[in-house]
C-alpha cells in the first residue's frame, strides 16, 4: 500500500442525491436553483448527471442519482415524513433566496428560522427530497472582550 503524503488533504469531490426523474431534476436544479450542468453522460437507461455551483465550477459535484434501487423509496419517504432534509446548501442571504425561490413556485416546508448560529429553511425539490438552505452567521469572537 502506497503511503499517503503528509500534506495531502481529503476533500469532497462528489456527493449523490437520489431523484425520481433525472431530466426533471436537472431542470429544477439548473433552471430554478441556478446550478450548472457539469456531466451528462448516458449510462443505459440512466445518466451520469452532475451539477455544480456556478460560483465554484471546479468544486464538488452533485450527482442526480436515479432512485430506482428498492431501498431508496422507503428511506426517502421516512425522511420526508419526519421533515428531515436529505441535503443542505449554503447561501449568503437566506431571506433573498427564499423570496427568489418562492417567486419561482418552490414550496418551503419550513420558512426561514433563526437558530442562533445560522438561519435555515427547508424546501421540497420536486424530485422526492427535502433540501435545507443555510445562511451561517459571522462568528463573533468575544474572547478577551470585557
Amino acid at each position: 500500500m502506497a503511503q499517503q503524503k503528509e500534506d495531502r488533504k481529503m476533500k469532497i469531490a462528489l456527493t449523490s442525491l437520489f431523484v425520481d426523474d433525472q431530466r426533471a431534476a436537472l431542470a429544477f436544479y439548473t433552471d430554478v436553483l441556478g446550478f450548472r450542468k457539469h456531466h451528462d453522460i448516458p449510462l443505459g437507461d440512466d445518466f451520469w448527471l452532475t451539477v455544480v455551483s456556478p460560483e465554484v465550477p471546479d468544486g464538488p459535484e452533485l450527482l442526480l442519482e436515479p432512485a430506482g434501487h428498492p431501498a431508496v423509496k422507503p428511506y426517502r419517504d421516512a425522511l420526508v415524513e419526519d421533515g428531515i432534509p436529505l441535503a443542505q446548501f449554503a447561501v449568503e442571504n437566506l431571506e433573498a433566496e427564499h423570496k427568489r425561490l418562492t417567486s419561482k413556485g418552490v414550496v418551503f416546508t419550513q420558512p426561514p428560522i433563526d437558530i442562533g448560529a445560522a438561519v435555515v429553511a427547508v424546501f421540497d425539490d420536486t424530485c422526492g427530497n427535502l433540501i435545507q438552505l443555510i445562511e451561517e452567521k459571522p462568528e463573533t469572537n468575544d474572547v478577551g472582550v470585557h
